[in-house]
């Protein structure tokens, strides 16, 4: 009798700790998911690095992948194929997103936000890496411990999650179609950025077309601009840009470590009253510029590479 009352407390821990592993595991990937919808730009320009050239793709991939994370969350929650589908698709996520944040590392090094839960909660690569081999552990814990056996009628309970995770991405931030640059069409005084001969851009911006942006280097908006425009500049170095930043000069390196748009030309410009002339009253202003002519003005949401390169081919 004393045996099998130890069996019995055994099995029921073991059952036990392992559905708080599992509801510990769902909740990571709910977080990591809503996290990043919340403030989804970011996240999609990740894709534009990858090589992708339209925002509107990059952001429709961007939905997926979150609702994907949504979805393995609902999977692990309401116990779906658990062993057979579930356990094993996690596994591979997780595992390419390691191998994923390992080449990252060897290309830029271990540094700046992996975004995995978005600005909610700041994880570098390698962090991220010993978080995602945490999960995989646990993942195969579960399929020793807590193979549950499929139930009834749960394939079509399985596809009704399917639809609602990946839908649900849309609805909660809907894709910004016809988000398209102003046109303007006025003329910006850009011999105010020659006026100082001991600090002028290089290069000459008075003449064809230039992607010139106005930003402080305090601004988050403008951070999050400057990063955009790096990835951009990265993926496509024919892209003509420029960075006028105001600011004092104590907050360059900080600026420039966030947004790693240090491989980007820019003038850190003194002259607060010329700069409020070029940039109007807030920034980011970023202006599409030809011969001196602001064709459009977009917000850092309208930077759409495939636009560009049409502009830029007119």
């Amino acid at each position: 009798m004393a045996q099998t009352n130890s069996n019995n407390a055994f099995f029921y821990i073991k059952r036990i700790t392992s559905l708080l592993l599992l509801l510990s595991l769902a909740a990571v990937f709910f977080i990591s998911a809503y996290s990043k919808l919340s403030d989804i730009e970011p996240f999609q320009w990740t894709f534009i690095s990858f090589g992708i050239g339209s925002m509107l793709w990059a952001s429709v991939i961007a939905h997926l992948f979150i609702g994907i994370e949504f979805l393995l969350g609902l999977f692990l929650l309401f116990h779906i194929y658990l062993k057979e589908v579930t356990y094993p698709v996690t596994i591979g996520f997780l595992a390419i997103l390691t191998m994923y944040l390992g080449v990252l590392i060897i290309q830029q090094g271990n540094t700046g936000n992996c975004g995995c839960f978005g600005d909610w909660i700041y994880m570098n690569p390698l962090q991220a890496i010993w978080k995602n081999l945490a999960m995989i552990a646990a993942c195969f814990v579960l399929l020793r411990f807590y193979p549950i056996k499929p139930y009834k009628n749960q394939e079509w309970f399985s596809a009704l999650l399917a639809m609602a995770a990946l839908v649900s991405t849309f609805i909660i931030a809907p894709l910004h179609v016809d988000n398209k640059p102003t046109v303007v069409n006025r003329l910006v005084n850009l011999n105010l950025l020659y006026a100082d001969s001991t600090n002028m851009p290089e290069k000459e911006l008075r003449n064809g077309k230039h992607i010139i942006a106005y930003m402080s280097l305090t601004c988050p908006h403008c951070k999050k601009a400057a990063y955009l425009l790096h990835v951009l500049k990265q993926k496509n170095p024919e892209i003509p840009v420029y960075l006028v930043i105001s600011g004092h000069s104590s907050n360059r390196d900080a600026f420039f470590e966030e947004t790693k748009a240090d491989d980007l030309p820019f003038i850190l410009y003194k002259d607060m009253a010329s700069f409020t002339e070029m940039a109007g009253d807030g920034v980011p202003a970023i202006y599409w510029i030809n011969n001196g002519i602001i064709e459009k003005e977009s917000t850092y949401l309208q930077l759409d590479p495939a636009d560009i390169k049409d502009w830029l081919k007119q």
